[in-house]
């Protein structure tokens, strides 16, 4: 897995403008911040995100897949208001979690998500090489 960074380009900040990657692809389904009983137990933005990237990394797990693995991520956010707030807890847990890996991703503001409780979704495709990353 490389990143893409053209020449002349400043530099992104916590994504990749692109991937280029080869192997076994892994793609999960938008994960809310509910826990395994589908139940919201954190009602802020910070906790849902984590909720969210937990459930992520569980499910690329079962591929036997983990954060280095991920080529893209789309976001769903519902305020990008509080988005914008809380930016310093989000990258937090996204580093707390992911490491400094920093995929391909687009964050996109909707007017609801179908949980109505969720103030975030996210949707993840993985790579898992066929050789060792390098």
């Amino acid at each position: 897995m490389r990143r893409l960074q053209p020449p002349g380009w400043a530099k992104p900040k916590g994504y990749a403008n692109g991937i280029v990657a080869e192997g076994r692809l892994v793609f999960v389904a938008g994960q809310v911040g509910w826990d395994a009983d589908g139940k919201f137990r954190a009602r802020d933005f910070v906790g849902q995100v984590r909720r969210c990237l937990e459930n992520t990394l569980a499910v690329l797990a079962e591929a036997g897949a983990g954060p280095e693995h991920v080529a893209r991520m789309t976001w769903y956010i519902t305020d990008r208001e509080e988005y914008l707030a809380n930016l310093e807890g989000m990258g937090e847990v996204y580093r707390e979690l992911m490491g400094r890996h920093y995929p391909a991703m687009a964050m996109v503001e909707v007017s609801s998500l179908i949980e109505e409780e969720a103030k975030v979704e996210v949707e993840t495709t993985a790579v898992i090489p066929s050789e060792p990353l390098s």
